[in-house]
């Protein structure tokens, strides 16, 4: 039997609705052939983006998405992205799969995404290749609206007003494929770059600094300590590995249960991740200034058989569901700190919401949870205590539920996620401090290796759920093995 509390009285901070963001990279299949694919495609699109992928993005409110990389960004120049296409010039993207990028998608294309989708811009700068004054230039491009050679040049490029950009990040994985720099030297060049992005009219950016891989504590210490009077936030970046061997990461899709619970248990090292790098930030920055960005995140597997191992092209299960959920309720838990998040990729690449092939489209397990978690964008967070045990195998023990409480509108929101994979919880749910007349509820289930693809796209889905009893003050239901739920109390 697992107990949930939910204290409605215990009313923190709000939940950023930007941990639900997302991250597009010039990576396989992301752009070409997903998010874009050009005006004169036979798939429907307006602009060039795919009509059926932004109605899907905007259904689940996307609020930010992050873009062009990732490790491309640094070898990324925006003057090339900009202009008449057929004068574009194209480059070979060495990081991923060497193909050659015509540079069709730019500047302007992906503020026309973010339009499309509803969603606010987060661009990643090029520090590892590129040069001050090529970063300047191109925040100036974007964001000015006087006169200057850069603003000639936009309006010569069909654009007279600037955007709105709030979240420019200074750089990306500096300490690897950004430039495989030393903290304290990115910490200097972080304080170099970021003096030139500057604020035009009323646009104010929020800069945001290159953190850690994982657990390399050292890495937030030195940058922080000599440049965290300069950001506005730092970065981490973790991808859950279910083999812990980046030569051999596992399959997507063909799995077991032991395999299934060691992914799981990788997946909840993010909690101990953030609070260590919440620990040091802290002591640099005891005002709480600096945010936490987690722009780097989800299960990394071995590619699909078959398939460019360049394009990073993975199916997507149950089990990504459950890492989904976990993740998200621990970015909920420690939304005081944590301002944002971006899911590794959002189609086509890694973890991604949707897969794509042709006119074809599948929206994956993950996709689902999205949706069911995104009544918690910008509502209160509100005290849970959840428990069931124990689950796994003897290598990985786990909390059996993970949840997380909020409330908007008065309405409050529980997500739940049971991680058996092969026995039901019953939950006893008790909520303190709020009358509660109407429960309703949505569930994502299946077999741990339950997936949605071209032949059966619809396999995985969430369904209403309404087998609530009621208890006195406590509301009963049952998670089945392996499922992702959410239930709104009114």
């Amino acid at each position: 039997m697992g107990k949930i509390i939910i204290n409605a009285q215990e009313r923190k901070n709000a939940i950023n609705r930007n941990i639900y963001g997302h991250f597009s990279e010039h990576l396989g299949r992301c752009i070409y052939g997903g998010l874009f694919v050009g005006e004169n495609s036979a798939i429907p699109n307006v602009k060039g983006m795919r009509s059926d992928i932004v109605n899907a993005l905007r259904y689940i409110n996307v609020p930010v998405l992050r873009w062009p990389g990732g490790c491309f960004a640094d070898e990324y120049h925006w003057k090339d992205g900009v202009g008449p296409k057929e004068n574009r010039k194209r480059m070979v993207n060495t990081h991923w799969g060497g193909t050659v990028e015509d540079n069709s998608f730019g500047t302007h294309e992906f503020m026309e995404l973010c339009a499309q989708i509803g969603c606010e811009p987060y661009i990643n700068g090029n520090v590892g290749s590129g040069t001050v004054r090529e970063m300047s230039e191109w925040v100036e491009y974007m964001t000015f609206g006087g006169v200057s050679p850069m603003t000639q040049l936009r309006a010569q490029n069909g654009r007279d007003e600037p955007w709105k950009l709030t979240y420019f990040g200074v750089g990306n994985e500096n300490w690897g494929c950004g430039g495989n720099m030393r903290p304290e030297f990115y910490a200097d060049v972080y304080r170099q770059y970021q003096t030139y992005v500057r604020n035009y009219g009323g646009n104010k950016i929020y800069k945001i600094a290159c953190g850690a891989n994982s657990f390399d504590y050292e890495w937030t210490d030195k940058v922080m300590g000599i440049a965290g009077q300069y950001m506005d936030a730092i970065t981490l970046h973790y991808y859950t590995l279910p083999t812990g061997d980046w030569q051999d990461k596992g399959s997507a899709d063909d799995f077991d249960c032991a395999m299934y619970y060691a992914t799981i248990a990788r997946a909840m090292q993010m909690e101990k991740l953030i609070s260590g790098h919440l620990e040091i930030m802290n002591r640099h920055d005891p005002e709480h200034r600096v945010g936490l960005i987690v722009d780097e995140w989800g299960a990394w597997y071995n590619v699909q058989p078959g398939t460019n191992p360049g394009f990073l092209y993975q199916q997507n299960t149950m089990r990504d569901a459950v890492l989904a959920a976990l993740t998200l309720n621990i970015f909920n838990a420690y939304s005081s700190r944590v301002v944002m998040a971006n899911l590794a990729q959002t189609v086509n690449v890694l973890q991604s919401l949707i897969l794509t092939e042709g006119p074809r489209m599948v929206l994956t397990p993950t996709y689902h949870v999205f949706d069911l978690y995104k009544a918690h964008q910008d509502a209160q967070l509100l005290g849970i205590w959840a428990d069931g045990g124990d689950v796994g195998d003897n290598d990985n023990r786990m909390p059996a539920v993970t949840a997380s409480a909020s409330e908007k509108a008065g309405k409050i929101t529980l997500t739940a996620a049971n991680i058996s994979a092969e026995k039901a919880m019953p939950i006893n749910c008790r909520i303190f401090g709020a009358d509660v007349e109407n429960v309703s509820g949505r569930i994502l289930t299946g077999a741990i290796q339950a997936k949605n693809d071209f032949n059966a796209p619809h396999n995985v889905k969430p369904e209403p759920f309404d087998d609530f009893t009621r208890q006195g003050e406590e509301v009963v239901f049952d998670m089945p093995p392996c499922s992702v739920m959410e239930v709104t109390f009114a």
